[in-house]
């Protein structure tokens, strides 16, 4: 994997997600907007009709059978044929890694032919279904659908280069930070030592490392620790003074931190998944 994707893939781990608006509509007068600028990302699919989009001044006519996402941020025109207006599915989303947009760097119109459209159709008409709802459940499967939907307009439209887009020099350069982190997990690390890498006051890089990745860098520190151990845990022999060494803690600080951040003991942690 490249250093892009490994990096793509950590930050998609932060990655949060809330639809704020979902129907379906024919109706002519609503699609039709000029040089809207909204704080919102569109997704939709079209199941009928005519008309065309502008986006940053580039022309497309969606047809029926289509998935578009028109990003936040983005001018937009819109335009709809009167005898024959879309019939459309869609939502408002928002869409964040830590506390930076999903489509930060969005200056087009992502849209391709769904692959298969009456999957598409049913999973919007779910999600409109369950919208008005706000159970716990209904939340999940709303935000499932539309992360479903996202997939399949990235993938089905070919947009491969999505992630090298995403990532600015910014957080290609937090990629050097994060494998210094996974390959130091078990010694000491300090804020000023991981600030270093990346040649910013420790005030400075605090900021911009919790604006990427969502959480403040120790952390992240202690979070990957966390992490490794409970691999170590269910899937070594090691024992549980070991693991804590292999994280570079004292063991009874390693059982505590342990702990307080999965609420079970590293022994009952082991002894529920082995």
């Amino acid at each position: 994997m490249s250093m892009n994707g490994n990096l793509g893939e950590r930050l998609l781990q932060n990655l949060t997600v809330n639809v704020t608006h979902a129907t379906l509509t024919t109706k002519y007068p609503g699609w039709n907007r000029t040089n809207e600028t909204p704080a919102f990302n569109r997704l939709y699919y079209i199941d009928g009709g005519e008309g065309k989009v502008i986006i940053n001044g580039e022309v497309h006519y969606p047809r029926p059978g289509q998935i578009m996402i028109m990003p936040a941020g983005t001018t937009q025109t819109t335009e709809t044929a009167p005898d024959n207006p879309y019939a459309r599915y869609y939502c408002h989303f928002d869409a964040r890694i830590g506390e930076w947009p999903l489509f930060h760097s969005a200056h087009k119109l992502y849209i391709c032919d769904a692959a298969d459209p009456g999957a598409a159709r049913r999973i919007f008409r779910e999600m409109i279904s369950l919208y008005p709802s706000s159970s716990f459940h209904a939340t999940l499967r709303i935000q499932a659908a539309l992360l479903t939907l996202i997939a399949q307009c990235l993938e089905d439209g070919g947009y491969s280069d999505f992630i090298n887009e995403l990532l600015t020099s910014d957080q290609t350069k937090l990629a050097g930070v994060l494998n210094y982190i996974d390959e130091r997990l078990g010694r000491s690390l300090e804020v000023e030592e991981l600030a270093e890498r990346v040649h910013l006051h420790p005030n400075y890089f605090i900021p911009y490392f919790k604006k990427y990745m969502g959480m403040p860098p120790m952390q992240y520190v202690q979070l990957k620790r966390m992490e490794f151990a409970k691999r170590q845990l269910s899937y070594s022999d090691f024992s549980i003074s070991d693991i804590a060494e292999q994280v570079g803690m004292e063991l009874a600080h390693f059982s505590k931190t342990f702990k307080k951040t999965t609420g079970v003991s590293p022994s009952a942690y082991r002894n529920s998944t082995k």
